[in-house]
């Protein structure tokens, strides 16, 4: 699903050049759950930031389902974040004075919209959430806020979800809760997902750990005994949602 091949990155500040990736090689198959861990500077956002088609490579290649997106234009490759990837943020990044649902809505305004309802309670049912959904930020947990952020990812039915630091800002509890969830999503859904993370404990909740230095893959291991984080409260994603109707503060879809 994804290949980096020989992918270096140099950013120019006036006349000095700034080299983040030194010709980075890896891939990832669909249906994986990986994490991508170094030290700061080791060039993992930078990798984050290219996989997710928001930058491309300075040279090598990254194919994606195939396709070269290194020479796309900046139209292309915001349609293929609209359709194709899901981020979560360590800090949220929700808008504080909108409704859970209202956040979870705000990808389709921008691209696919239709039967925008259904699928804004879907996904806020997917990750625990159905009776938030007319909840602001303010009112919700840590762990809830990054919940609903993993929702706005999923309503757009992406086949690749990136993790950046996603338990940087919680507690142990709520960290759990969301690896737990990325584990559900990613085991019982085959969604692919690949998590930045400085936590070793998080990467040892994933199957393969890719580690960075200087810009460059020095290591890639299959986890033998994955951590399997126990969650509850989750349904399955076939839910009944006929019977879901919006609570009093949530946006009208």
């Amino acid at each position: 699903m994804i290949k980096l091949e020989n992918v270096s990155k140099v950013y120019r500040m006036g006349k000095v050049e700034v080299p983040a990736l030194r010709g980075a090689s890896l891939s990832i198959q669909r249906g994986e759950m990986v994490a991508i861990v170094g030290p700061s500077g080791s060039g993992k956002s930078t990798v984050m930031n290219i996989i997710g088609c928001l930058d491309v490579p300075t040279s090598g290649r990254y194919l994606l389902e195939d396709e070269d997106v290194g020479h796309l234009s900046d139209d292309r490759l915001a349609e293929i974040r609209n359709r194709k990837i899901g981020f979560v943020f360590q800090t949220y990044n929700l808008l504080p004075r909108l409704t859970a649902f209202a956040n979870v809505e705000l990808p389709l305004l921008y691209g696919n919209g239709r039967d925008r309802k259904r699928r804004c309670l879907d996904a806020l049912e997917r990750v625990g959430l159905a009776g938030r959904v007319g909840h602001k930020p303010a009112e919700l947990s840590g762990g809830e806020q990054q919940r609903v952020g993993i929702a706005r990812a999923l309503v757009k039915q992406p086949s690749l979800m990136l993790a950046d630091e996603p338990t940087g800002n919680l507690d142990s509890h709520s960290s759990e809760e969301v690896v737990g969830l990325l584990q559900r999503l990613n085991q019982q859904e085959g969604l692919t997902v690949v998590i930045v993370t400085h936590d070793p404990e998080v990467a040892a909740c994933t199957r393969r750990i890719i580690s960075m230095r200087d810009g460059l893959v020095v290591g890639d291991e299959q986890v033998r005994d994955p951590h399997v984080v126990q969650t509850s409260g989750y349904p399955s994603a076939q839910s009944a949602l006929g019977r879901m109707e919006p609570t009093a503060g949530m946006a009208s879809p």
